[in-house]
C-alpha cells in the first residue's frame, strides 16, 4: 500500500540539494535523512535510525546502495566502493537492491536484443519526494519517484517505486507500480535483485516444499563466463541434490555463480519467506507475495572479487532473457492504461524472530509436501 496520506509531508528532492558534504534533509520522530554526493558525483540519501541505516541513489535507479542493520552491513561485497554514474549493469556493481526489467530481464539469450537485465537497474528517475510520516506501524521516512521509459514504437511505461523504512524495523517494505502508458498491450518482465552477503556457515531456508521437485539448477552459464572444473563439478552435485547448497560452506567453489528456479509456498495472507540464517542466529529474509511475483529466483556468487547471496530474487520468470520467456510463455501481458503491482519486504531480523519464523516456514514446507 501506498504510505501517500494526506497527513504525511511530502519533500521534492532535486540533484542541486545534494553536494560533497552531508546535509539534513528531515528529521522527525527519531529517523533523520541526509543528502551528500559520492566522490564519483552520483546523489546519496541516507536514512537513519537507532536500528540501522539504508543509502538510497534517489536518481540513478532508485537503488539501495547499502543497508546497515543489526550492527552488520547486509550488502553483497563487490569491486565497487562506491556507485558510478552509468547506465551500464556490470559498471556500476554492488548494490543492496535494484529493479530489474520492465520490458525484459535476466541474461540476454543469443538472439535477444535487450541490455543485461534490462532497463531499470540504473535508469534516471524525476518527481523523486520524500515521504515522512505515520502509519500503523508508527513513524517512517520512504523514498519514491519516477522514471518513464519511452522508445517509438516499442513501449512507454512509468515505474514508481516506494522504499519505506520504518523507525523501529530493521528491514524495508518495497512497493512497485509499473503504469502502460502505450495504448496497446505492454510485455512486462520484472525481477527485484536482492543481493545479501553471504555468511560462512549460514543456512538457507525457505518455503520451497520439496527441493528435488521444486528447485531447478540453470546449468546454461553466460558466454563472458568462464568456468573451472572445481564449479562445474559442484554444480553437478547441486543438480543431483538441490538441497546440499542449504548450507553455506566457506571455500565451497560458487564461481561464477550458481542460478536457482524455486517454487516457493505462500502463507495464510499469500507472503513466501525465505531466510539466512548466521551463525549467531540472526538472519536476512525477504518475504513476497507469490500471487505477483510467481518466480523465486535465488543467486549465489562466491569469488575472489564478489560475494553475494541473492537470498531469493522474486520474479515473474527465469532470468533468461525476453526470448525465452516468451517462448515459456511466461511474459505479462498489462492492458493499455493498465497497472502491474507488487510488494517486498526484506533485511535483517533478530535471533528470536528469526526463530519464530523459522517456525512458519517449516509449517509451510509441511503443508506443501
Amino acid at each position: 500500500m501506498s504510505p501517500e496520506h494526506s497527513d504525511h509531508v511530502l519533500i521534492d528532492l532535486v540533484p542541486e540539494q545534494f553536494g560533497p558534504s552531508e546535509t539534513v534533509v528531515a528529521r522527525y520522530a527519531g529517523l533523520v535523512a541526509r543528502a551528500f554526493r559520492f566522490r564519483s558525483g552520483v546523489a546519496g540519501l541516507r536514512i537513519s535510525s537507532e536500528k540501522g541505516e539504508i543509502v538510497m541513489l534517489p536518481f540513478q535507479g532508485q537503488q539501495i546502495w547499502d543497508a546497515t542493520f543489526l550492527g552488520r552491513s547486509l550488502t553483497m561485497r563487490s569491486m565497487f566502493d562506491e556507485p558510478v554514474a552509468t547506465r551500464d549493469y556490470l559498471s556500476n556493481y554492488g548494490a543492496f537492491f535494484l529493479h530489474c526489467g520492465a520490458t525484459a530481464m535476466g541474461n540476454p539469450g543469443p538472439n535477444d536484443s535487450h541490455p543485461l537485465h534490462g532497463d531499470l537497474p540504473n535508469a534516471p528517475y524525476t518527481d523523486v519526494q520524500l515521504i515522512v510520516g505515520d502509519n500503523s506501524e508508527g513513524p517512517f521516512m520512504a523514498l519514491t519517484g519516477r522514471c518513464r521509459q519511452t522508445v517509438a514504437f516499442s513501449h512507454d511505461y512509468v515505474m514508481k517505486p516506494t522504499v519505506l523504512l520504518q523507525r523501529d524495523a530493521t528491514s524495508v517494505a518495497v512497493d512497485i507500480v509499473i503504469e502502460n502508458r502505450k495504448r496497446s498491450p505492454m510485455e512486462l518482465m520484472y525481477l527485484a535483485h536482492i543481493n545479501f552477503r553471504p555468511a560462512d556457515g549460514g543456512l538457507l531456508v525457505d518455503s520451497v516444499a520439496d527441493d528435488r521437485a521444486d528447485i531447478v539448477v540453470r546449468q546454461v552459464l553466460p558466454a563472458f563466463f568462464k568456468p573451472s572444473e572445481s564449479y562445474l563439478a559442484y554444480r553437478d552435485a547441486i543438480v543431483a541434490d538441490p538441497s546440499r547448497h542449504r548450507m553455506l560452506t566457506k571455500g565451497e567453489p560458487i564461481d561464477p555463480e550458481l542460478v536457482l528456479t524455486m517454487k516457493a509456498g505462500a502463507d495464510a495472507e499469500g507472503w513466501a519467506h525465505a531466510l539466512q540464517v548466521h551463525p549467531d542466529q540472526t538472519a536476512d529474509f525477504v518475504s513476497f507475495r507469490p500471487a505477483e511475483l510467481n518466480y523465486a529466483v535465488r543467486w549465489i556468487t562466491r569469488g575472489a572479487d564478489q560475494d553475494a547471496l541473492g537470498l531469493v530474487l522474486p520474479a515473474t520468470a527465469e532470468p533468461d532473457g525476453y526470448l525465452a520467456a516468451k517462448q515459456r510463455g511466461r511474459l505479462v501481458h498489462v492492458a493499455p492504461g493498465g497497472i502491474f503491482r507488487c510488494a517486498l519486504r526484506f533485511g535483517a531480523m533478530t535471533a528470536d524472530r528469526a526463530a519464530r519464523q523459522e517456525r512458519v516456514i517449516s509449517e509451510l514446507r509441511a503443508g506443501g509436501a
